[in-house]
């Protein structure tokens, strides 16, 4: 069997960080079983259903990385539905409805009222039928039946159909719901694994029975928790967290997989460079029921952690000419994002106005400038300059490294001396120094 997933977004906005990790999650399995990973647009919805979403949506998944092997737009995919619907309507498994919304609602609260389940109760068949009110259509489920399947995360589920409401699968205006399209494509698509979030568990249910209607096998089934934010629940903010504005906060689409690929699982988070150790290491049985805490300082400093791992191969495109290898590994440690590289080139190659010196500073910066001329650069020029400071005014420590580091980039802190102060040209150096 070739292994076939599919992320299926709605284009009615933008991909937030739980629309990715249900896109990164069926990436993975899919490529770590040399199978398809498949987009489905699933624009239904003609209304809200906007392109420049689509285009945003294809846009994110290659920032991310996501390579997808097909297309599918359920907008042009209707005769497809049109036909599937025939075939359940003949078989009675499709029937109409004739309530309004407000009936229902009222129905509902009744119910509720009563202490009894909400569920829709299904009219005799000879109930008279309204001439002026277009129907509905509901999906009947069968009662006898009952739906089992064992999730690759929840484990044995098992659902009681006589305690469910018959789900309704087009609207009175001939448009669709979500459920039945959706069962359809699978079919059509060929596919094998379903990943979502736990929040289609019922749906799953229904579901079921539709693919059996259809006279097909369903695909496996993976539930996953869903994100949840370090406040306790997934903020408003967090939820449309987009993958624009991570992108403006200069974090790389490795962290946000990296991240996305094990909250909620029992593997630790690491800060990898490539896809494919998270591809080898997706495992849907180390995936844990509790909801997965999203955490955007974690996010943060995972981002940083890839930084300093990561070749300026990789990044030459967004850096700075004068920024080469050794210079980025140098500063690297000291970077949260790639764009902050561009301030480390006036700490290289000027223009460069060092701060004024304190008094107590100045014997330091004196013989420093006095002992620099004659230091060879292309050896240790940061021991050896240290070395005739601290010999000649005896200072030491901080008292000694500080107004060095100072004078020479400005900063009070920063990469190890030893390695940034032979990037940095003799003269420019010299100059620094007599200056300050």
């Amino acid at each position: 069997m070739t292994v076939v997933t599919r992320f299926a977004p709605s284009p009615t906005g933008i991909l937030h960080v739980g629309n990715v990790r249900t896109a990164l999650h069926n990436w993975l399995w899919a490529r770590k079983h040399g199978g398809r990973f498949l987009l489905r647009i699933d624009d239904t919805d003609l209304e809200r259903s906007k392109e420049e979403y689509v285009d945003a949506i294809r846009a994110d998944l290659g920032w991310l990385g996501f390579d997808v092997d097909g297309e599918e737009r359920q907008s042009a995919r209707f005769a497809l539905y049109e036909a599937e619907f025939a075939k359940l309507k003949a078989a009675g498994r499709v029937y109409a409805c004739y309530e309004t919304p407000e009936e229902l609602d009222i129905r509902r609260k009744i119910l509720l009222s009563r202490g009894l389940p909400p569920d829709y109760e299904r009219k005799p068949a000879d109930a008279p039928v309204p001439d002026d009110v277009a129907p509905h259509w509901r999906f009947r489920l069968d009662h006898d039946a009952a739906i089992e399947w064992t999730d690759l995360v929840r484990g044995p589920q098992h659902f009681e159909p006589k305690t469910m409401s018959d789900p309704v699968v087009r609207r009175a205006d001939g448009s669709w719901l979500y459920l039945l399209p959706s069962v359809i494509d699978d079919i059509a698509m060929g596919i094998t694994h379903v990943v979502r979030g736990e929040d289609h568990v019922s749906n799953t249910a229904t579901q079921i029975q539709m693919f059996a209607a259809l006279g097909a096998s369903p695909p496996a089934f993976a539930h996953e928790a869903l994100l949840v934010g370090t406040e306790g629940k997934l903020s408003k903010r967090l939820g449309s967290l987009g993958m624009a504005s991570l992108r403006d906060e200069g974090i790389e689409p490795i962290a946000l997989a990296a991240l996305l690929a094990r909250l909620g699982t029992s593997d630790p988070v690491e800060p990898v460079t490539r896809l494919a150790p998270l591809i080898e290491g997706i495992d849907f049985a180390r995936f844990g029921r509790a909801p997965a805490r999203f955490d955007e300082a974690e996010l943060a400093l995972l981002n940083q952690k890839i930084l300093h791992h990561t070749d300026r191969d990789a990044i030459a495109d967004r850096l700075p000419a004068a920024i080469d290898t050794a210079r980025w590994n140098a500063i690297r440690p000291n970077l949260q994002t790639v764009a902050e590289a561009a301030e480390w080139v006036a700490v290289f190659d000027g223009p460069f106005t060092p701060t004024a010196a304190d008094e107590a500073d100045r014997a330091v910066l004196a013989a420093a400038a006095a002992a620099a001329p004659a230091i060879d650069w292309s050896a240790d020029p940061w021991h050896a300059l240290t070395g005739a400071v601290k010999e000649a005014t005896g200072a030491k420590g901080r008292a000694l490294f500080l107004p060095l580091r100072r004078a020479l980039t400005g900063r009070d802190h920063g990469p190890d001396m030893a390695e940034l102060l032979p990037l940095i040209d003799k003269d420019e150096a010299v100059a620094r120094l007599s200056a300050a």
